[in-house]
């Protein structure tokens, strides 16, 4: 403090002796001192006064010392206060420490304890106001970078906040501490429940978290410890599955790991307009068939009579034949031709039968169907062909399947045309599964039939339910099994799918609409 400083002081005590006793203390160590006679007094002269201690009795009539020192502490924290306290009043003096008192004297006052007491209070005021300038000269000096730093600081939680994808960031211990507003709304949770409560494992499933970080140790799949653009779901708080490209970087600090930030961007839109994509595509697929079926009726119907004469004429000059004795071997020639003319044209005649078929609108007649009873009666109508083929048969139907609003007969036809290809496709023998389940929703029956055959060709798979294509050898097969099974499946208001792979088989996957309650 400079030498012309002059320290100011205040007494407060209702005894007037031991008030005047103090101040002709401090007024002998240098002080300007003022005295008031009770804690009201006291506050207001504090107030206009300013004084740098205040020494104030705790026992006075309306406000007590420890009122005195709470307000002069709130009005102006820097004072220092000094209670002073009988013998009796020991546990106020420590309650008045707790308020920042800087010290306390009992009664009666001896001027050493008093003036020991001053000196604490002015290195306290001279320690505080160091610390105080100090910080001022901080704050000057670096304001700028302060506030850069701020600026910075805000502007990146801006960028977090207002990313259209999810982030989410992680400590050494896996444990979140960043998780942004966009990855909240993905799924469904407040921030307050997973910044520094939630590990990253508990947003994948045991097996997934185990396959990520299986890859993300593989240098394939982005770099060394990163992933990039990687699909796969997380859980959110219900624990269903949302489908999400994820982008995943391990950070290091002098070679240690630091922590993890992973970059969400939600693939659920994505997955529906592919679904649309498909579903478009179906659609199109739909309508090419029902014009080859148009006109694979209009074809059948202009040749099945001239086809039909051919046919009755050829097999009457047959029994004519056969009534009298083949006298030369012109004739045995003749009977010969004739056989093989028989054999074509009733090649020709079945191809017409089948498209016929395949293009007739036979009426609908739907009922309640239940599909385990009629996937065992399609068994039982296939046993004899999966006997001589050799084939092995395993089974899973859900007992408790909803029953399916449906014509029996075509979905029947349908189950034998899979089993059939099935059996077809595997002539060295092997197994066929066949799995019949309902979703959680109980809106859909799903039935697969798997087999373990040669497979289908990439490029035959978008082509399979064509009519007329097939990849059976000529004469096993006229392609019209499946294309008529997509037409019967359809028109019930399901999908059929095909999935397969070379040398490990096919699964045609069908979806049936369940029957409503009403």
């Amino acid at each position: 403090m400079s030498s012309d400083f002059t320290w100011r002081a205040l007494v407060i005590d209702d005894d007037i002796d031991v008030a005047e006793v103090a101040a002709i203390a401090l007024a002998d160590a240098g002080f300007s001192v003022e005295t008031a006679v009770d804690g009201r007094a006291g506050l207001e002269k504090a107030g206009r006064l300013r004084p740098h201690i205040i020494l104030t009795d705790i026992r006075m009539p309306g406000l007590s010392g420890i009122e005195v020192l709470a307000q002069v502490k709130k009005q102006s924290p820097e004072t220092e206060v000094i209670v002073v306290t009988g013998h009796a009043d020991i546990d106020s003096a420590v309650e008045a420490l707790k308020l920042d008192a800087s010290d306390f004297i009992t009664k009666p006052i001896s001027v050493n304890a008093l003036m020991v007491a001053i000196e604490r209070a002015q290195e306290r005021f001279q320690n505080r106001k160091k610390i105080k300038d100090y910080t001022r000269f901080l704050e000057s000096g670096w304001t700028r970078t302060a506030r850069e730093l701020l600026e910075t600081h805000r502007y990146q939680q801006n960028l977090i906040e207002s990313s259209m994808d999810g982030i989410l960031g992680c400590n050494a211990q896996e444990v979140v501490v960043t998780f942004n507003a966009s990855l909240a709304r993905l799924l469904g949770y407040e921030r307050s429940q997973v910044i520094n409560k939630m590990r990253l494992s508990d947003f994948f499933h045991p097996e997934e978290e185990k396959r990520i970080r299986r890859d993300l140790a593989d240098r394939r799949f982005g770099g060394e410890n990163r992933l990039f653009m990687y699909e796969t779901w997380m859980r959110d708080r219900s624990a269903d599955k949302v489908p999400v490209q994820l982008s995943m970087t391990r950070i290091k600090d002098d070679q240690q790991p630091q922590g993890l930030v992973c970059f969400i961007r939600d693939l659920r839109m994505i997955h529906r307009l592919q679904q649309e994509m498909a579903d478009q595509a179906r659609i199109l697929h739909q309508d090419k068939m029902m014009s080859l079926g148009r006109l694979a009726a209009s074809v059948a119907h202009e040749i099945n009579n001239p086809l039909s004469a051919v046919l009755n004429y050829v097999r009457l000059m047959l029994k004519i034949l056969e009534r009298r004795a083949v006298e030369s071997e012109q004739d045995q020639k003749f009977q010969r031709y004739l056989q093989i003319v028989e054999k074509e044209t009733a090649r020709c005649a079945e191809t017409v039968s089948g498209l016929l078929t395949f293009s007739r609108k036979s009426d609908i007649r739907k009922e309640n169907i239940d599909i385990v009873e009629m996937l065992e009666h399609c068994l039982l109508l296939s046993r004899h062909r999966l006997d001589l083929s050799q084939i092995g048969l395993e089974t899973d139907f859900d007992p408790h399947l909803p029953p399916v609003w449906g014509d029996a007969n075509q979905l029947q036809q349908c189950m034998i045309n899979l089993i059939f290809n099935a059996i077809d496709a595997m002539e060295e023998g092997g197994k066929i599964s066949i799995q019949a389940t309902a979703d959680t929703s109980g809106n859909w029956v799903t039935i697969s039939v798997a087999d373990t055959g040669h497979g289908i060709e990439p490029g035959h798979l978008e082509r399979i339910f064509e009519p007329f294509f097939t990849t059976k050898e000529e004469g096993k097969g006229l392609g019209l099994g499946l294309a008529t099974t997509y037409g019967i499946i359809t028109n019930h208001g399901g999908k059929i799918d095909v999935y397969s792979e070379i040398g490990k088989g096919t699964t045609f996957v069908v979806k049936l609409p369940a029957s409503k309650p009403d």
